[in-house]
């Protein structure tokens, strides 16, 4: 692979530092001032050590897989999300060694949260039940999950994504300041597991349960307000290439909630993208923030009752949040973020181009 410049020399002490960070218990990102925002000042080192972490894991792989995991950053295949059992581009842990899946490891360690890393070790876990209850082994495998890389890492634009069931992860960095982090999705079935040894674990616990803290601090006309369908839609509405079926936010106005009830609406929020790398996480949500916090509608979908199939959404101008839970009488969650301003980096792309020349195929 060539390189088209050189790194920091010391970008993998960058990414060593971070990763101890990371294996530390993390704090919330703080609801940054508008007069202050470190994230952003650290953000160029967070991009130089993720590319090295990239490059280290592109550097265990054999020519021929390497061949099959690299794609131009311009090609169709970074649109080509999804978050069902399916035929996916990359190489998948089941086919690495152990030191290539350590450098796989390493790079989607060092771009999440304690937090976020976690909830993909539940969901890895998660196929292990499904198998249990009768699944096929050839579908149901924890290590049916695809590392893909797009353009060349430390060389503005590239990205990387990792998927599989219920997971699927893009990040696309087109400077040094600027990450896109999104489409994020996240899924469980179950959402609650019934059998040993996992009994009890519940992966999105933290989306469904500060929701209907929400919904219950809200008065009964409140609740009618929200309400948008008497039924849950059974799945997201705004998956793989619909992102834009949504475009006008419906609900009740996060501006016309009270104090508290905002608050828990904003934990909510927070919940998603806190998946992150708390200083990546922190330069997201001020994006959020920017645009206006009260222009976020909160809207409901389905039954009151969390024992059946309920649907919310999060709409605002530069954010939309969706969670379902209706599928095996409420018991299978499936759940995404997406940036409307940023997603894919696509609107980034498009100024970075303005202002540099590349070499384009």
């Amino acid at each position: 692979m060539k390189r088209r410049y050189l790194l920091a020399s010391g970008g993998v002490a960058i990414a060593s530092a971070w990763l101890g960070q990371a294996c530390q218990a993390q704090e919330p990102a703080p609801d940054l001032p508008e007069a202050s925002k470190p994230a952003i000042a650290l953000a160029s080192s967070f991009s130089v050590a993720m590319a090295e972490l990239a490059l280290a894991f592109l550097q265990v792989l054999e020519p021929e897989w390497r061949d099959r995991v690299v794609f131009p950053f311009e090609s169709e295949e970074r649109f080509n999300w999804h978050y069902t059992p399916r035929s996916r581009q990359g190489i998948s842990l089941k086919n690495m060694n152990r030191e290539q899946q350590q450098a796989a490891e390493n790079l989607l360690q060092f771009a999440l949260s304690e937090t976020g890393y976690r909830k993909v070790q539940d969901i890895f876990k998660l196929e292990t039940v499904l198998r249990q209850q009768g699944g096929s082994p050839a579908i149901r495998d924890p290590e049916l999950y695809f590392w893909t890389v797009f353009g060349e890492p430390g060389t503005i634009p590239w990205g990387w994504r990792v998927e599989g069931h219920h997971l699927s992860l893009n990040i696309a960095i087109v400077s040094e300041n600027a990450i896109a982090a999104t489409p994020a999705f996240w899924g469980a079935n179950p959402a609650e597991v019934a059998i040993a040894p996992h009994r009890g674990l519940r992966a999105l616990a933290r989306e469904q349960d500060l929701a209907f803290e929400l919904l219950q601090s809200l008065s009964p006309q409140q609740q009618a307000q929200i309400l948008i369908r008497d039924r849950a839609f059974g799945d997201i509405v705004a998956g793989p290439g619909r992102a834009a079926s949504l475009v006008d936010p419906v609900g009740l106005p996060l501006g016309e909630i009270e104090t508290a009830g905002r608050d828990r609406a904003l934990r909510l929020l927070d919940t998603y993208v806190e998946n992150l790398q708390p200083d990546l996480a922190a330069q997201q949500l001020q994006h959020i923030r920017d645009a206006g916090v009260e222009n976020i509608r909160f809207a409901w979908a389905g039954s009151l009752d969390k024992e059946r199939g309920h649907y919310y959404r999060l709409h605002g101008p530069t954010a939309l949040i969706e969670f379902d839970n209706s599928r095996n009488n409420a018991n299978h969650i499936h759940s995404v973020w997406h940036d409307l301003t940023r997603e894919f980096a696509v609107d980034a792309l498009g100024s970075h181009y303005e202002h540099f020349s590349h070499d384009r195929v």
